[in-house]
């Protein structure tokens, strides 16, 4: 392993913005965690944390939570949110899959999933984040009327969320295949991560989705 990860995953296990085990603050975010009763917003697969601190910044009344399963990523968002003293932002690495023993009960009331791995055969649907076995882990610890985002350049994938979220009788609030040339798409969601810069950069058009599972 490259000795620049090395020290990465040394720093990362002292920063007190990152959570690695969920047996102390499920269902005690607020209290125990930033201290306040602001509602708690999630990035699934958020990477370097572009989006996660870019919301955070904007919007200082809400907390949000970034979740990602790779330490050398999560460390590059951690330690920016530490330097700039962005209060409201904490980092989880765990794969999606286990997120519910992090979370009580309607404790998360937004997620954001942006560019997930599109798993093209059909044999690893299970996979993709927008799949009924993931709303189920979804439905462990959302509130009630919980809004999710989510972005992708993947024409195949898209197709699938949406036919998923007719199928589980989501509300769907807004759909748009070319999100950046949207007039109805609010500032937030125009932010753009890094895949979504490449992805712009090589013509792909971004599609987007919000919907809540009431």
């Amino acid at each position: 392993m490259p000795r620049n990860k090395l020290k990465k995953y040394a720093e990362i296990d002292t920063f007190p913005n990152v959570i690695f085990r969920p047996d102390s603050l499920a269902g005690r975010w607020k209290n125990a965690f930033f201290k306040n009763n602001n509602p708690i917003t999630l990035e699934l697969g958020c990477g370097t944390g572009v989006l996660t601190l870019e919301l955070a910044r904007r919007y200082p009344e809400r907390n949000y939570i970034g979740i990602d399963n790779k330490r050398a990523r999560v460390w590059s968002g951690a330690k920016i949110a530490l330097v700039d003293e962005l209060v409201n932002v904490a980092f989880i690495t765990t794969r999606i899959e286990a997120l519910a023993e992090f979370f009580g009960p309607r404790e998360v009331g937004e997620i954001w999933i942006t560019f997930p791995d599109p798993y093209p055969k059909p044999s690893k649907s299970n996979k993709r984040l927008i799949s009924p076995e993931f709303l189920q882990v979804y439905r462990n610890f959302i509130t009630p009327g919980c809004v999710f985002h989510l972005k992708t350049d993947d024409e195949g994938l898209f197709d699938f969320i949406i036919d998923t979220l007719e199928n589980e009788k989501a509300v769907i609030q807004h759909i748009s295949k070319d999100t950046h040339n949207d007039r109805n798409m609010p500032d937030n969601v125009k932010i753009k991560t890094d895949y979504e810069q490449r992805h712009i950069e090589e013509g792909k058009s971004i599609k987007y989705v919000r919907f809540t599972l009431d």
